[in-house]
């Protein structure tokens, strides 16, 4: 078959200008399971969730969307499955910081490396909360009870972020605590309001329906300045309401946690990158815009390098704290 001096040329032409068809961008060809690492109705949940909702509503994938939950061992089982799944872009695992947390301070079968981080969505602050009947009105009269007696603070599993924050309640208020684990923040939500502990330091999300139905509420929350004004939860009050834990004379001035989204190892880049470029459409819409503010949480976007020094950092800051604890695995 000859080759035309002009199709010779056209072909040239497109490689000079660099614009030689592209091999199409990788796109899912079967339905996707999004792994939360938690139990139904706590922060996890609630953004896999979210991020399901958005991506459906807005069509940005068309192929369907199943949440699962897997958050056995304090989220060591979402991971491990993650771990299990290598080359399969598939699993999305929902977690937070307890994906590099975990594997120092438990012997689980995973480590952060054998999963590929996708992105950090959010930053979730923290807040000591209280049954709705408890005669504390603020942290000072909640931390001299504590002191008395010794109360039972509930958590979101165990050796994991809830229980590091209430450790550190502990050193700056020279008190101790009983440390119960739930498997989610909505459970730890559900025994407060039962009266079974004393308090929990739940997300913003983990415990708005108990504020708003007048089971709980917060003493104050784990930030330098109070939180945004948003919508009011209760008929009188909301998040810009609470006062911060500082501000009550409980000194720690900022404990926050991210949102993370993973897949598994060895995947390629171009379906990593499909997912980075997923999340931040989900980003960029109205719906993840009300999420945010109504959950009071802080948006944010870490992916790539970024992502990577984040996670470095906030591991020296838990070797600390596990150092302390006698926690870290030998």
């Amino acid at each position: 078959m000859k080759i035309t001096s002009k199709l010779l040329l056209s072909t040239t032409a497109f490689m000079l200008a660099g614009v030689l068809p592209a091999t199409a961008a990788w796109q899912p060809q079967k339905p996707i399971e999004f792994v939360a690492t938690a139990g139904p109705g706590g922060g996890t949940d609630n953004l896999a969730r979210a991020v399901q909702s958005i991506v459906t509503k807005y069509k940005l994938t068309d192929q369907p969307i199943v949440v699962v939950n897997k958050g056995g061992g304090s989220g060591a089982e979402g991971y491990v499955y993650g771990k299990a799944s290598a080359g399969d872009p598939y699993k999305v695992i929902f977690g937070t910081s307890n994906a590099w947390q975990q594997p120092l301070v438990s012997k689980v079968a995973f480590n952060y490396t054998d999963l590929t981080p996708i992105a950090a969505m959010a930053q979730d602050e923290f807040l000591l909360w209280v049954k709705q009947d408890a005669p504390y009105k603020t942290a000072g009269d909640f931390l001299k009870a504590a002191a008395a007696t010794e109360f039972k603070m509930g958590g979101a599993q165990s050796k994991d972020t809830d229980e590091v924050l209430t450790r550190m309640i502990e050193k700056a208020a020279r008190i101790k605590f009983t440390y119960i684990p739930f498997k989610s923040g909505a459970e730890a939500a559900v025994q407060l309001a039962g009266g079974h502990i004393d308090a929990h330091v739940n997300n913003p999300s983990e415990s708005l329906g108990q504020w708003r139905g007048s089971t709980q509420r917060p003493l104050c929350a784990f930030s330098p300045k109070r939180l945004p004004q948003g919508p009011k939860v209760t008929t009188s009050e909301g998040w810009s309401d609470v006062p911060t834990c500082v501000e009550q004379g409980l000194a720690i001035s900022q404990y926050e946690q991210p949102r993370t989204v993973w897949l598994p190892g060895k995947v390629s880049p171009e379906q990593a990158a499909f997912y980075v470029d997923l999340l931040k459409k989900v980003q960029a819409t109205p719906e993840w815009k009300d999420y945010i503010e109504k959950t009071s949480q802080v948006d944010t976007f870490l992916t790539g390098a970024a992502f990577d020094n984040f996670i470095k950092q906030d591991l020296e800051h838990v070797k600390q704290v596990a150092g302390e604890q006698g926690w870290l695995v030998k």
